[in-house]
């Protein structure tokens, strides 16, 4: 796959920076559809510090904002989105399946299911190599 959007241009559609900047690319996208982003996890990320020092793996709420992010990034993109800041809303039927540990990359994949004016829901998937770690539906509001 190749890289539609590195940090520098995610950076000019959503306003998370560093630290809280949370994924590295967009490697597909239809604007306002779907989206599928990656996270390499690399072992001096913030999180391991605390999360755990002995065992590290990334805390399942940080792969639900990942996924978020990248759902941002599909609407944000929208012309008529443009400028907006879009803000977790929900999260439903989430599953955390496997553990992420450093050295894994993360695909991240949204698919958005439904939007009612500025409100819209997105069915999320992080996976490991094909394997799910995090599924769960995520409601947003773009304000």
């Amino acid at each position: 796959m190749s890289i539609l959007m590195d940090q520098e241009q995610i950076k000019g559609v959503i306003p998370h920076r560093d630290p809280f900047l949370l994924i590295d690319e967009i490697v597909e996208m239809e604007p306002g559809k779907r989206v599928v982003a990656k996270k390499y996890i690399k072992a001096d990320d913030f999180w391991f510090r605390g999360h755990f020092p002995e065992k590290p793996v990334v805390p399942g709420v940080l792969i639900i904002e990942m996924l978020a992010q990248a759902g941002a990034v599909s609407m944000l993109s929208l012309d008529e989105h443009k400028g907006k800041i879009g803000f977790l809303g929900g999260v439903d039927k989430a599953k955390f399946r496997r553990m992420v540990v450093p050295g894994d990359v993360l695909t991240l994949e949204v698919e958005i299911i439904k939007i009612k004016g500025p409100v819209g829901v997105g069915k999320a998937v992080a996976h490991v190599d094909g394997e799910k770690a995090v599924t769960a539906e995520i409601s947003f509001v773009l304000k």
